[in-house]
C-alpha cells in the first residue's frame, strides 16, 4: 500500500463529528497530567523501582543485547533500516523502553478506572509525539528520501510548511484540494435549491428513471459538516444510488452560522426541519416522508420524530439513522474519559462568548485526539517527505468543516448530560419533553465495525430506545464515513445482518452471536427494506419543486460554498 492509501485509509476513519468530545476543556487535559504528577510524588519508591528497569534496557540497548522490538504491525518502523541498521535498531528500541517503562508505571499507580483511562490516553499522547520517525534524523525512509532527491524534498517539505503556517492557521494539511471543485468533479447530480431561508437550502434532486416511489426520502444532514457527503462522486454517492432507485431525494443543506447566528438552537434546527419535512410532502403531494440522517444529523432527527410524536403529526415515515450514538456511556470511546462535568461547563461558557466554535478550532481539537493518524502521519509525509498530501475526496470534504453554534453546541451537551434519549418525558427540549418510545416508526440504523467516534455497540443501543415495532440493525465492516460511503462495487465490502426475523436481542453482543455475514454492499439491502417503505409507483416528475417552491440554484446549492 502506498504512503498515500495509508494516509487516505487512516484519516478517512477520522473524520470529525459531534459529540461529547465539543466539551472536552483544557483544563480536563491538566488535571490528567495533575493526577501523573500526584501519583509520582505519593511514591518516590516507585518512581525510582521503573526508573531503575528503564536504565537497565537503555544499558542493554547500548551494549547491543536488548531484544525489544517494534510490533510487526506498528507501520512507523516497517522500513528494514528499523531492523538492520544499528543505529536506527537503538533509536527505535529506545523510544519502546520508554513506552514499556510508561506503561508499566502506570499499570502500578493507585487510580480509580476513570483515572486509568485519562492517564492512558494522555500518555499515549505524549509517547506518540516522542516517536523517532517524527524526526529527519531518526526516520530512515525520511533519509533515503533526501538522497533520491537531491535534497529536493527537504526544500517542498519546508515549502508545504511555510504554506500551512500562512495558509492553513499552523495546522498540518490532510488534503490536497486543488483536484476539487463542487459541481464539476464532486457534489455532481443533478437538482435544485427549491427552498431557501436563513438556516438551510433544500435541494431536490432530479430522477433518472420514467417512475420514482410516490413517498420521498428527505435527509437531514450533521451540523459542522456539509451535505455534499452523500454525492461525492458518481460512483459512491448515495444520492444518486437513491434516484437510480426511483425514490425521490431532498437533502438539508444547512447554513454555515457565523458569530452572530451563534443563537441557533436545536429549537431553531427543528423548526427548520419541520418546515422542510412540510415542504417535502407539499411537493410530492405524499401524506408521508422518510427520513435518514447520520452521526448528529441522527441526533438531530430523533430529537424531530420525537416532536412530532408528541404532535401526533403521523408526517413521519420511515427512519434511518446511520453511525450515530442515542445513548452514550463514559467509556465508548478513549478520549471518552477526558469529558467532565466541569469541562463541559467551561466549555459552553467560552462557546457562549464567542457565538460560534469555528470549525478550524473544531478540526485542530480532533486531530490532537489522535494525532498519530491526523497529525504525525501528514508531518512525515508533508514535512519529512517532502509530498503532498493525497487528494482524496472524503478528506477534502472532511476539511471543509463548518462552524457550530454556541447554543447548539449547548443542546448536544444537554442531550448527553442528561441522556435525554433514554428518559420518557424528562428532558425538555425543541418545545416538548423528548420521548423516543412514542415515536413508531419502522426503523434501519447503520453501524461500523472499527468505528471509534461512534462504536457500533453504542449505536446498537438506539434499538431499544424507540417505541417502534419494525427494527433492522446492519452492521458493516468500516469505520465512521467509510462505513456510510460503502457502495456497490467494493470487493472488500461486508455487513453483518440478523439471521432471524423478528425482535432484535437487548444486547450487541448477544446480536452479534446470531448474526451471518454478507459479502458486498449494505446498500442493496438497505435499499429493498427502503422501497417496501416507499409506496406505489408513480410518473416521475418533470420539473422539480413545484409553483410555491420553485427551482431556485442549482445543486448543490449557495450555502457549501458560502465562505463564514
Amino acid at each position: 500500500m502506498s504512503q498515500s492509501s495509508k494516509l487516505e485509509k487512516e484519516a478517512a476513519q477520522s473524520t470529525n463529528a459531534l459529540g461529547p468530545l465539543i466539551g472536552v476543556a483544557r483544563e480536563d487535559f491538566v488535571g490528567a497530567v495533575a493526577v501523573l504528577l500526584r501519583e509520582s510524588a505519593s511514591d518516590p519508591k516507585r518512581l525510582m523501582k521503573h526508573a531503575q528497569t528503564m536504565g537497565e534496557d537503555m544499558v542493554k540497548i547500548m551494549t547491543g543485547k536488548s531484544d525489544l522490538a517494534p510490533d510487526p504491525k506498528d507501520k512507523r518502523f516497517m522500513d528494514p533500516a528499523w531492523q538492520y541498521n544499528p543505529f536506527f535498531r537503538a533509536g527505535a528500541q529506545y523510544y519502546l523502553a520508554v513506552q514499556k517503562g510508561m506503561s508499566n508505571w502506570l499499570q502500578e499507580l493507585e487510580l480509580d478506572d476513570l483515572e486509568r483511562d485519562r492517564a492512558n490516553f494522555i500518555s499515549n499522547i505524549i509517547i506518540d509525539s516522542l516517536a523517532p520517525t517524527n524526526t529527519l534524523v531518526g526516520n530512515p525512509v525520511a533519509q533515503k528520501q533526501v538522497i533520491n532527491s537531491g535534497g529536493l524534498s527537504l526544500i517542498k517539505g519546508l515549502q508545504n510548511a511555510y504554506k500551512d503556517i500562512t495558509e492553513n492557521k499552523g495546522m498540518v494539511s490532510q488534503v490536497d484540494k486543488r483536484p476539487f471543485k463542487l459541481g464539476e468533479n464532486i457534489a455532481t447530480s443533478k437538482g435544485s435549491v427549491v427552498h431557501r431561508t436563513e438556516m438551510f437550502e433544500l435541494v431536490h434532486y432530479a430522477p433518472t428513471t420514467d417512475e420514482v416511489h410516490e413517498i420521498p426520502q428527505l435527509t437531514i444532514p450533521p451540523q459542522i459538516n456539509k451535505m455534499y457527503i452523500n454525492d461525492l462522486s458518481p460512483e459512491k454517492s448515495v444520492i444518486k444510488y437513491q434516484v437510480d432507485h426511483g425514490i425521490q431525494t431532498f437533502v438539508i443543506s444547512w447554513r454555515n452560522p457565523s458569530k452572530e447566528q451563534g443563537f441557533w438552537g436545536m429549537d431553531d434546527y427543528i423548526r427548520s426541519c419541520e418546515e422542510a419535512i412540510q415542504a417535502v410532502s407539499d411537493i410530492t403531494g405524499s401524506k408521508k416522508v422518510n427520513v435518514s440522517a447520520g452521526c448528529s444529523g441522527g441526533q438531530t432527527a430523533s430529537v424531530l420524530a420525537s416532536k412530532l410524536a408528541a404532535q401526533k403529526n403521523d408526517i413521519l415515515g420511515s427512519l434511518t439513522l446511520m453511525v450515530c450514538v442515542l445513548h452514550p456511556k463514559e467509556r465508548d470511546i478513549e478520549a471518552g474519559s477526558l469529558v467532565s462535568e466541569n469541562g463541559m461547563k467551561l466549555a459552553k461558557q467560552r462557546a457562549a462568548k464567542k457565538g460560534i466554535i469555528k470549525a478550524d478550532d473544531l478540526a485542530r481539537g480532533f486531530a490532537w485526539l489522535r494525532p498519530n493518524d491526523l497529525i504525525w502521519n501528514y508531518v512525515i509525509n508533508n514535512y519529512l517527505l517532502g509530498q503532498d498530501p493525497p487528494a482524496f475526496d472524503v478528506l477534502y470534504w472532511n476539511s471543509d468543516a463548518t462552524n457550530l453554534s454556541a447554543s447548539l453546541m449547548g443542546d448536544f451537551l444537554t442531550l448527553f448530560e442528561t441522556l435525554a434519549f433514554t428518559k420518557k418525558g424528562e428532558v425538555e427540549m425543541a418545545g416538548h419533553k423528548i420521548d423516543l418510545s412514542k415515536a413508531t416508526s419502522d426503523m434501519f440504523i447503520l453501524g461500523g465495525v472499527t468505528d471509534h467516534i461512534t462504536p457500533w455497540k453504542a449505536t446498537y443501543r438506539s434499538t431499544n430506545l424507540f417505541g417502534s415495532k419494525d427494527v433492522t440493525y446492519v452492521l458493516s465492516q468500516s469505520g465512521h464515513m467509510q462505513a456510510i460511503l460503502n457502495p456497490p462495487g467494493n470487493p472488500k465490502a461486508k455487513y453483518f445482518v440478523q439471521k432471524k426475523k423478528g425482535k432484535l436481542p437487548e444486547t450487541a453482543d448477544e446480536w452479534l452471536q446470531g448474526t451471518e455475514e454478507v459479502a458486498g454492499s449494505w446498500w442493496p439491502y438497505w435499499m429493498e427494506w427502503m422501497k417496501k417503505r416507499s409506496g406505489k409507483m408513480k410518473s416521475a416528475p418533470t420539473e422539480l419543486g413545484n409553483e410555491e417552491y420553485k427551482p431556485l440554484d442549482p445543486a448543490p446549492g449557495l450555502y457549501v460554498v458560502e465562505e463564514r
